[in-house]
């Protein structure tokens, strides 16, 4: 299998569009201009991001970031070996190279001075300076740089700079309304769509309280979870508490307010 080959998306992943993202997407791939795509934990930036790939039937090379990334976890190094050393490109590097879609997932988590590596390939010059091996790579015409975060969790350390952010289109996304993601709940998971849309208002109840006791609301991934287990045979209280409750507080309280709606909901 060829390193394109290995980095295709074969089978379409289930995306469902809420306004014209995937149209100006397709246009900003087109111009080779490089992507920003914000929205709350688990609303579908991934898996748009994905879905574009296999739309326009490009590899996806995805990298989650952490704040102990390096550039050289981004760009390669060298590596000792019994016959010396031997170079190895990061996942930037092969996106450049073979004309991949480089996906920086939670690009806020890395560190500043390991993402100012990604800029000269974000204008005009679309460039990768390798400084351990005086090398300069001039990105294949297919190459693009796409970039997510929550805004949400934003603070004076884990913020992009003006100089980063100025260098991207962007793309905004929110969790869509009860009606579509009752939609896709039930499209993803098989689930019957009266079910989907209790466990729907279970979670859109949870996010009117983000700031009110919780830092941030039920997600889909989260409600598609419960409906999972639900479908295997899980009582819906039960997939209810541990998919979609447990994970987001520890707070006595606010357990005992969204345990409240579960059964309310499913009475």
């Amino acid at each position: 299998m060829t390193a394109i080959e290995q980095y295709k998306v074969h089978q379409e992943p289930f995306y469902q569009a809420q306004g014209k993202e995937v149209e100006l997407f397709a246009a900003a791939y087109a111009a080779r201009l490089p992507v920003m795509v914000k929205g709350p934990t688990g609303c579908g930036k991934s898996r748009f991001v994905e879905y574009m790939a296999w739309k326009l039937r490009k590899p996806l090379i995805t990298v989650a970031c952490n704040e102990d990334m390096t550039a050289s976890d981004l760009v390669g190094r060298y590596l000792l070996e019994a016959g010396g050393t031997r170079w190895l490109d990061g996942p930037l590097t092969t996106a450049a190279r073979i004309g991949a879609i480089c996906y920086l997932d939670e690009i806020v988590e890395a560190r500043q001075d390991t993402t100012v590596v990604i800029h000269p390939l974000t204008d005009h010059r679309r460039t990768l300076p390798i400084d351990k091996k005086g090398e300069l790579i001039e990105a294949h015409p297919d190459f693009q740089l796409v970039i997510s975060y929550n805004p949400g969790y934003q603070s004076l350390m884990k913020d992009l700079k003006q100089s980063t952010k100025q260098r991207f289109t962007a793309f905004d996304f929110d969790y869509p309304d009860a009606a579509l993601e009752t939609q896709i709940v039930a499209r993803e998971t098989g689930l019957d769509a009266a079910t989907a849309a209790r466990l729907v208002k279970i979670a859109q109840s949870a996010r009117n309280l983000k700031g009110h006791g919780l830092d941030e609301g039920i997600s889909t991934r989260l409600v598609v979870y419960a409906a999972t287990l639900i479908k295997g045979g899980v009582d819906p209280h039960d997939a209810c508490r541990i998919a979609m409750a447990r994970p987001i507080t520890d707070d006595a309280d606010i357990r005992a307010t969204l345990d409240h709606a579960i059964d309310a909901t499913f009475a």
